[in-house]
């Protein structure tokens, strides 16, 4: 079997406004392009064609969700409102009240896409039509919240297809890994009194939306659910290893999941503008091969990767294709020209004060069931 593989034009299309990267244009803030733009994904997937690599691939045809669909997560008064936004002439914002998840009149519909691509791809792993998959969509979902969009969130792509595979295939118990630089907080909150969801947060300590601390594991009807690993500022390779070799993988071991979800942001990449850790494509390729492991393990082998952030235009493609050739056990022509200067730095090996994080981290690994 191969690997699955979702992208759609549209996704490139989705229209995210005049903006001065994450400030609102105005005042002192000289418009410019939205940080959340096309040009990240719309070049991994140039590079995926490119190199040769998608012709390897299973194409997944993404379908655009319903109302139904979307309602399995998400209120009614949330979407009629977002309906309400779209059809104004310039658009709107899904994140009431804060106004920076912008989006352009039309725009909805490719929202609903990367919803349904998500779900297509999850259902294709689900069934065994294809051995893991990894979802290219657009926007992004792992901070949307039932009743709100957040950090450039509309829907809750991953939440969306968690419930749609359990429905129609009876997968039960999930665990979803997020190596976001940003905490995956929306996940969190939908699955935060599901005991048979496990919610695997890597991310820098408080970056945002400032939550995803050690002590959040859970409701009281799914203590253990949650597990948060809080990185500090400037972690690289060597602090991501650590944690996923005495917390992840022990983590997944114990809970035993029936199929791995990974929210696979790129922000906490060397050169992204959005976050302050080092990761390099390397990282990317060892965490996926470690994922990848503990499904042979097992939930065989089902793994699906959905793209979240990540803003660095000229990195984030190396590094998605280093994820999607650990997927697809195709090593493709085309090598990060960035990788072999970026490993001989020090500072990614690991560091005492990180240790302390990981060491904190560790302790919530017995309230797993």
């Amino acid at each position: 079997m191969t690997t699955g593989w979702v992208w759609h034009e549209r996704y490139g299309w989705y229209d995210t406004g005049r903006y001065a990267g994450v400030i609102p244009p105005g005042g002192w803030g000289e418009p410019d392009i939205h940080m959340e733009n096309g040009e990240t994904k719309r070049r991994l997937a140039s590079l995926v064609s490119a190199c040769g690599l998608s012709d390897q691939l299973h194409s997944i045809t993404p379908h655009v969700a319903s109302d139904e669909e979307l309602l399995v997560v998400h209120t009614g008064k949330y979407l009629s409102y977002l309906k309400e936004q779209d059809a104004q002439f310039r658009g709107g914002v899904a994140d009431i009240g804060i106004g920076r998840t912008t989006f352009s009149s039309g725009d909805l519909e490719i929202a609903r896409l990367a919803v349904g691509g998500v779900m297509d791809a999850a259902g294709a792993v689900a069934r065994g039509d294809v051995k893991n998959a990894y979802a290219l969509t657009r926007p992004p979902g792992h901070h949307a919240l039932p009743d709100t969009g957040l950090g450039f969130c509309v829907f809750a792509n991953i939440p969306l297809a968690i419930h749609d595979i359990r429905k129609k295939y009876g997968v039960e118990r999930v665990a979803v890994v997020d190596w976001d630089v940003h905490h995956g907080n929306g996940t969190q909150d939908i699955f935060w009194n599901d005991p048979n969801v496990l919610t695997i947060s890597m991310h820098q300590d408080r970056l945002f939306p400032k939550f995803g601390l050690v002590g959040e594991r859970g409701g009281a009807e799914a203590e253990g659910s949650c597990l948060n690993i809080p990185l500090p500022p400037g972690s690289g390779g060597g602090a991501y290893r650590s944690a996923f070799e005495r917390v992840v993988i022990p983590a997944l071991a114990k809970f035993r999941p029936e199929m791995i979800v990974v929210a696979s942001g790129f922000d906490s990449g060397n050169f992204d503008p959005n976050g302050r850790m080092m990761l390099n494509s390397g990282d990317y390729r060892w965490m996926t091969e470690q994922v990848l492991e503990s499904a042979r393990q097992l939930c065989d082998d089902r793994v699906l990767v959905v793209h979240e952030g990540g803003y660095s235009a000229f990195y984030v493609p190396f590094c998605g294709l280093a994820v999607i050739e650990a997927l697809s056990g195709i090593k493709s022509p085309a090598d990060d020209p960035c990788l072999e200067r970026l490993v001989t730095n020090p500072m990614l090996e690991l560091q005492p004060h990180q240790t302390a994080y990981i060491d904190n981290a560790v302790t919530t690994l017995k309230c797993i069931r």
